[in-house]
C-alpha cells in the first residue's frame, strides 16, 4: 500500500509540474493543432530562454574553462560514416507489434512497466515472484530477443491499448534514413549523435592544436532517434539537443593536470560491485575513487567531477544525483570504463550524462573504413630502441585469393593491434590458418600461413605513432532541463492560506527572465521610472519583463514566481524602488539609479542576496 501511495504521489507531482510547464509555455507538443506527433516538442519563450542559459553555462564551464575546440557539423551524415561507427548494423531496439492493429511497442519497456507495476501495486505478489521480477529489471538490458519474448509470453503481457496479443520481438534500427541528392544513390541518415562529426575531423583538429595531445573537441547540436514508442515527455523524444565532448588523450598516460582541483569533491557514486551485491549508492570522494581503481583513470575522474559541478550549479539537487558505473553486461567490448550521471525524478533515476572511456575504438574504426590514419605522434628527445611489431602481408599470395579485394585485406592486416597480431601468429603456427574480420569488406576471411609474416624486431625510433584514446562526456540537454524543472518546482500557500501557488526556484544563472518591473499602481510617473529602469537593465544585459496591468501586486508576484523569475522590482516612488527576492519574499529598498547594478551583481554571482540584504534597508510590504 505504501508503494502504491508513493507512486500516486509521484504521478500527482509530475502532473502538477507538466501542467504548469505547458500552461506557461515552457514547452508544448509540436503540431498541436493537428493533434501532435509523439516524441516531438516545441519550446516556448521561457523554455527557449532556460535552454539557451543552460547551453551558455555549458560553454562557459567546459568549452571556455577547459580551452576546448568547438565544431559544428551537419545533421545529415553519409551512410559510410555510420557504417564504420557501427550504427547502421547495431543501433537498434527490440520491437513488438500488436498483431491486429500493427501498433508498435518497445519490448523491454513493456516488460519493465509490467514488472514495476506488479511490484508497486500487487499486494498478493509472492516473495519468490517479486524477487524474480527484481532480477528481470536488473538484467533487462542484457536480455536477447528470444529471452524478452519468452518473458512477455510467460507473464501474459499484451498490447497496452487493445489487450491484443503481441508479435515476437525483432530489431528495429532507430536512425532516420534519407538520401543525399536527387538521384537517391547516396544513402544517408539523420545523425543519432554528434560525436562522429568530431571523430572524422580528428586529423585536422590535431593539426589545428599544434599536433599536441591531450586536447578536447566539443559540439552542441540536434540529434535524431526514431523511437519506437516515445513517452515520458522531454525524457524520450525523437529530436533532441546533445552537447558532447571528445577528449583525446595518450592511452599510456591518462593523468590529468587539473585533477587535484576536483579530487576532494564527494558525491553519491554507485560502483558496479555495490550494484551487484544489492547495496545503495554511497558518498565517495572522487580522488579516493580513482586511487582505489573504482574509476579507471584521472582524466575520466576529472570529467566526472566537472559534470557534478555543472549539474549542481544549474540547480540539480546534489542528494538526488548519483554517478552509476555500467555493469559488465552494459559495457561495450572496447570501453575501459563508463559512468552515467543519473538524476532522480518522478519517473525514477534518469540517465542524463554519460561519461565513458571509449579507448581508441572510434578513431580506429574510421581509420579502417576511410584508409586515412587518425593517429598522433610523440617525438623523442633521443632515439629509442624499441621492440617493433612487423606485419608483412605476402601480397602475391593474397592477390591470388582475394583478387580485387587484396588492397583492403592488406590494409586491415597491417592495421592490427599488437595483441590481435600476436594471437593470429599463434593461431597460424598451430593451425596453418586463421579467421580474420575485414571491416571494409564487412566479412570474415580466412588467412593462410603463407599469406602473412608476423614478427618483432628491435629498431631505433625517433617518434612513437599511436591511436589516441577518447574520454567522452555526452549530455542530454532536454533530460537535464526536465529534471531541473522537477527539482526547482514547489508550491506554497497564497495570502488567503487556501490557494496553493506554484513556484520554480531556478538559480538566477538559468532563470528564463532575470527580473520583472512593476509600477505599483497605474501612474504615468511610475511608468516612466519603470521604462527608465528597463533601459538600464537592457544596457547591462539583464532580461526583464514589464507588467503595467492594473492587477494587484500579489497576483503579479505570483505570475512571475510561476515563471521562476528570481527578482521583482516594484516602482512605488520616483526616487527609490523595492527589490523582492522570489523564494524568501524579502524586499530591500534601492535608489532608482542603483537598481540595475544591484540586480546584475546578484545574477552574475558577484554578490549574494545576503550581501545586499546587509547593505540596503529592508522593506516591509
Amino acid at each position: 500500500m505504501a508503494a502504491a501511495q508513493e507512486a500516486h504521489n509521484r504521478e500527482a507531482f509530475r502532473q502538477a509540474v507538466v501542467n504548469t510547464l505547458e500552461r506557461r509555455l515552457f514547452y508544448i507538443p509540436s503540431f498541436k493543432i493537428y493533434r501532435g506527433v509523439a516524441g516531438l516538442y516545441d519550446y516556448g519563450p521561457p523554455g527557449c530562454a532556460v535552454k539557451s542559459n543552460v547551453l551558455a553555462f555549458w560553454r562557459q564551464h567546459f568549452v571556455l574553462e577547459e580551452n576546448m575546440l568547438e565544431v559544428d557539423c551537419p545533421c545529415v551524415t553519409p551512410e559510410i560514416v555510420l557504417k564504420a561507427s557501427g550504427h547502421v548494423d547495431k543501433f537498434t531496439d527490440l520491437m513488438v507489434k500488436d498483431e491486429k492493429t500493427g501498433t508498435c511497442y518497445r519490448a523491454d519497456h513493456l516488460l519493465k512497466d509490467y514488472c514495476k507495476d506488479k511490484l508497486e501495486r500487487d499486494p498478493n505478489l509472492s516473495a519468490e515472484r517479486a524477487a524474480e521480477m527484481r532480477h528481470v529489471l536488473a538484467v533487462l538490458d542484457d536480455l536477447s530477443a528470444e529471452e524478452l519474448g519468452a518473458k512477455i509470453k510467460e507473464y501474459g503481457i499484451t498490447a497496452p491499448d487493445t489487450k491484443n496479443s503481441l508479435s515476437d520481438p525483432y530489431p528495429f534500427n532507430l536512425m532516420f534514413q534519407t538520401s543525399i541528392g536527387p538521384s537517391g544513390l547516396s544513402p544517408g541518415y539523420m545523425r543519432p549523435e554528434t560525436a562522429q562529426g568530431i571523430f572524422v575531423n580528428f586529423k585536422d583538429l590535431y593539426y589545428y592544436n599544434g599536433n599536441k595531445l591531450p586536447f578536447a573537441a566539443a559540439q552542441i547540436g540536434q540529434a535524431f532517434r526514431n523511437e519506437i514508442s516515445p513517452r515520458q515527455g522531454l525524457l524520450r523524444v525523437r529530436e533532441f539537443t546533445l552537447a558532447e565532448i571528445e577528449h583525446f588523450v595518450d592511452p599510456e598516460n591518462k593523468s590529468h593536470p587539473k585533477f587535484s582541483e576536483v579530487a576532494k569533491l564527494e558525491f553519491f557514486m554507485f560502483p558496479r560491485e555495490d550494484q551487484v551485491s544489492g547495496q545503495q549508492a554511497r558518498r565517495i570522494p572522487i580522488g579516493q575513487a580513482v586511487s582505489q581503481g573504482i574509476v579507471n583513470n584521472e582524466t575520466l575522474g576529472y570529467f566526472i567531477g566537472r559534470v557534478y559541478l555543472f549539474l549542481t550549479q544549474l540547480g540539480i539537487d546534489k542528494d538526488r544525483l548519483r554517478f552509476r558505473q555500467h555493469l559488465a553486461n552494459e559495457m561495450a567490448h572496447y570501453a575501459a570504463d563508463c559512468w552515467d550521471a543519473e538524476i532522480e525524478s518522478s519517473y525514477g533515476w534518469i540517465e542524463c550524462v554519460g561519461i565513458a572511456d571509449r579507448s581508441a575504438y572510434d578513431l580506429r574504426a574510421h581509420t579502417d573504413k576511410s584508409g586515412v590514419a587518425l593517429v598522433a605522434q610523440e617525438k623523442f628527445l633521443e632515439p629509442k630502441e624499441v621492440e617493433k611489431l612487423v606485419i608483412a602481408p605476402v601480397k602475391k599470395e593474397l592477390g591470388l585469393v582475394f583478387k580485387g579485394n587484396q588492397r583492403m585485406v592488406v590494409e586491415a592486416l597491417e592495421g592490427m593491434g599488437e595483441k590481435e597480431a600476436m594471437e593470429m601468429k599463434v593461431t597460424l603456427e598451430e593451425k596453418g590458418q586463421a579467421e580474420f574480420l575485414v571491416c571494409t569488406l564487412d566479412k570474415v576471411v580466412t588467412i593462410m600461413k603463407n599469406m602473412l609474416s608476423i614478427s618483432k624486431e628491435k629498431k631505433k625510433e625517433h617518434q612513437r605513432v599511436f591511436t589516441p584514446s577518447v574520454i567522452e562526456p555526452s549530455f542530454g540537454i532536454g533530460r537535464i532541463i526536465y529534471c531541473l524543472y522537477e527539482h526547482s518546482f514547489y508550491t506554497r500557500p497564497g495570502r488567503d492560506g487556501e490557494e496553493q501557488l506554484n513556484v520554480f526556484r531556478f538559480p538566477p544563472l538559468i532563470a528564463p527572465i532575470k527580473c520583472t518591473v512593476f509600477p505599483l499602481v497605474q501612474n504615468e510617473q511610475y511608468e516612466e521610472v519603470a521604462k527608465s529602469i528597463a533601459r538600464s537593465l537592457t544596457a547591462v544585459g539583464i532580461s526583464y519583463k514589464i507588467d503595467i496591468t492594473g492587477t494587484s501586486i500579489g497576483k503579479r508576484y505570483a505570475r512571475t514566481d510561476e515563471l521562476g523569475v528570481p527578482f521583482a522590482i516594484t516602482v512605488d516612488s520616483t526616487s527609490s524602488v523595492t527589490v523582492r527576492e522570489r523564494d524568501s519574499k524579502q524586499q530591500i529598498r534601492v535608489n532608482v539609479d542603483e537598481v540595475a547594478s544591484v540586480v546584475k551583481g546578484v545574477i552574475d554571482g558577484a554578490s549574494t542576496w545576503s550581501d545586499v540584504l546587509w547593505k540596503y534597508p529592508t522593506h516591509s510590504s
